[in-house]
């Protein structure tokens, strides 16, 4: 009987087969690891021009401000922060009242006159008085003596009292009588996203002089009721100086306030990311333009 001889898996074409594998398998890892680290690259080189990108949009949304007046980090209390601005010569063209025509001009902000609580009250209410009333486009507005009915009485109670306080720092702030200062329209919410403009009254963002847009106004206010940088980006008040652009950053609860003239030409910028909520309260000199506080019937 012939006897079949095994060969030894030991021996040295074993060992070469098997020297192979590991060389093998080593490459492999290598190639695997290599293959990681350059998807990490990718990724990584990815995130930075992501970041060079956002950071070159922010530069160009703050390449025509000049200077921030106030900032939504800071809190602006007990008193107002005060920037004295020569008054236009438009004045002399419009009738004088005594005790209220501005003798001096300016713009001023406040966080000590309007609680958080309150702000978040009012938002509330905005946000369901708006739902039944905003616009498809990207700006709604909703005059508060006529959505005052949809809106209750809460609103009503919470807004004559923080009508008052405003009122009353204005007074103190440019040294008028109060009594001589009347609530005038349009007195209004404001809504303001990134939607697309459909019609010309979604363009909020055009130069504007509010004597001149509204006629009645002599001090203009706003009532901010949500954040800057959280609520929404984009969207500051920007006054346009003759020396360069100035702005106010929104935060919920702070007023921003203002003689209406010429030397306070302004715009708000396109909200990017957000809604934007305020309240527009603005008070005239003369009697015959005054309106009362929104009621119900």
């Amino acid at each position: 009987m012939a006897l079949i001889r095994l060969r030894n898996p030991k021996g040295p074409n074993a060992a070469e087969i098997e020297r192979k594998i590991k060389r093998g398998n080593a490459l492999r890892q290598g190639s695997s690891w290599r293959g990681s680290q350059g998807i990490l690259l990718l990724l990584l080189v990815t995130l930075g021009l992501c970041a060079v990108a956002v950071w070159l949009y922010l530069a160009a949304l703050d390449s025509d401000i000049t200077e921030t007046l106030v900032s939504s980090r800071e809190t602006i209390s007990p008193q107002p922060v005060v920037y004295d601005v020569q008054c236009s010569e438009d004045y002399e063209n419009y009738k004088r009242y005594p005790g209220c025509t501005p003798q001096k001009c300016g713009r001023a902000v406040t966080d000590g006159v309007v609680t958080s609580e309150e702000a978040q009250a009012l938002r509330r209410l905005a946000e369901r008085g708006l739902a039944l009333a905003g616009s498809e486009g990207g700006a709604s507005i909703l005059d508060l003596h006529s959505g005052a009915l949809s809106m209750g009485k809460q609103f009503v109670n919470i807004y004559r009292e923080v009508r008052g306080r405003i009122q009353a720092v204005i007074a103190e702030t440019f040294g008028l009588d109060p009594t001589l200062m009347y609530l005038t329209k349009p007195t209004f919410f404001s809504r303001i996203n990134s939607t697309e403009a459909k019609t010309q009254h979604d363009e909020y963002w055009h130069p504007h002089i509010d004597k001149e847009t509204y006629g009645s106004f002599d001090y203009t206010s706003l009532l901010y009721l949500s954040n800057y940088g959280s609520d929404f980006t984009g969207g500051r008040f920007v006054f346009m100086d003759p020396n360069g652009n100035r702005t106010v950053e929104p935060r919920a609860g702070r007023v921003s306030f203002f003689s209406s003239g010429s030397e306070n030409l302004h715009r708000v910028e396109k909200v990017t990311w957000g809604t934007r909520y305020a309240i527009t309260v603005s008070f005239t000199c003369n009697p015959s333009h005054a309106i009362s506080d929104p009621s119900l019937p």
